[in-house]
């Protein structure tokens, strides 16, 4: 089981996480036109907020706030993923309740770091502590699945090399701390579109070594230099402005390596210090005020455990 289910009360709240693929290898198809990917994938200290609310009757209802609300408010909220989330969980639990869902949305809506679907998986979290749920582990990653294919990364929260379509997960040694920027241009970018737009070659899978150790930000971005994202090259003829954000990422001063995450458009930077990446920030968003610029850190074991995320996984 994902969470703690001893103490229960009638609120809980589940952060969200941005999700950064550090590399993004598409490795094949398959024949129901699903890519297969070899992705570093990790979670950075910021991200959406969801709360969950007991109710006594059977009714699902979620409502959204924070800056990026607006951004979410023409589509159908029937069709939003933590409201499937909460269908399907609730037909694998059998509950009769409902529940009042609140998305604090602070992340770039389409952006490339798994908005979409890491308040699906908090949701799923979140849920199961407000119902009392002991659903195995494995249950839940299918039903993560079929809420997407980032979805059951997501539910982790944790380091891993992602493979197969999503569904493969295998643990890693942790990250070191990591001083990061994270910048979006303001711009949703279609991610079918993006990968209909890439060419027809793969790369070659497993070029990551699973037992590498890293004591700082600087030897992980050495390592990083050999591998990179195989959509930034679609993406950015898509959306030009991808490459711009990367150059005023690289420029600044400490940059590591800087980097596109997902399908883009949002792009990523290692900073050697925390103040670098701080000042690189404050720097690009004076230059840029319509991006939406972040600077933050990835999540640590500890940060793991505090919030509940991934608790039945070994460190």
């Amino acid at each position: 089981m994902i969470g703690d289910i001893g103490h229960m009360s009638s609120t809980h709240t589940e952060p969200a996480s941005a999700k950064l693929n550090l590399f993004l290898h598409v490795t094949g198809k398959r024949d129901d036109g699903y890519h297969l990917l070899d992705s570093l994938v990790c979670f950075a200290d910021c991200g959406d907020v969801i709360t969950a609310t007991a109710r006594d009757d059977a009714e699902l209802t979620l409502s959204i706030t924070g800056p990026m609300a607006g951004d979410l408010a023409t589509g159908n909220i029937e069709d939003n993923l933590i409201l499937r989330a909460a269908r399907l969980l609730r037909a694998e639990g059998a509950v009769s309740q409902g529940a009042d869902l609140t998305l604090e949305k602070n992340l770039p809506v389409a952006s490339g770091i798994g908005g979409g679907s890491a308040d699906a998986a908090a949701a799923l979290r979140v849920l199961c502590r407000v119902w009392q749920l002991d659903i195995p582990t494995d249950a839940l990653e299918k039903l993560a699945l079929k809420l997407g294919a980032d979805v059951p990364v997501c539910l982790h929260g944790k380091t891993v090399l992602m493979q197969g379509i999503g569904e493969k997960l295998i643990d890693l040694p942790e990250l070191p701390s990591l001083s990061l920027v994270l910048v979006n241009p303001g711009k949703a970018v279609s991610t079918p579109e993006i990968f209909a737009a890439r060419d027809a070659a793969f790369t070659d899978e497993n070029l990551w070594d699973r037992t590498a150790k890293f004591n700082s930000g600087a030897s992980l971005a050495a390592a990083l230099q050999d591998c990179r994202n195989d959509l930034t090259l679609p993406a950015s003829g898509i959306l030009p402005e991808i490459c711009d954000v990367l150059n005023a990422l690289a420029r600044e001063d400490g940059c590591l390596l800087a980097r596109m995450s997902g399908s883009g458009a949002t792009c990523f930077a290692i900073y050697d210090t925390s103040d670098q990446a701080e000042r690189a920030a404050n720097a690009i968003a004076e230059s840029q005020p319509d991006w939406w610029v972040q600077a933050t850190g990835i999540q640590t074991m500890q940060d793991r455990a505090r919030a509940q995320i991934g608790a039945s996984f070994p460190a």
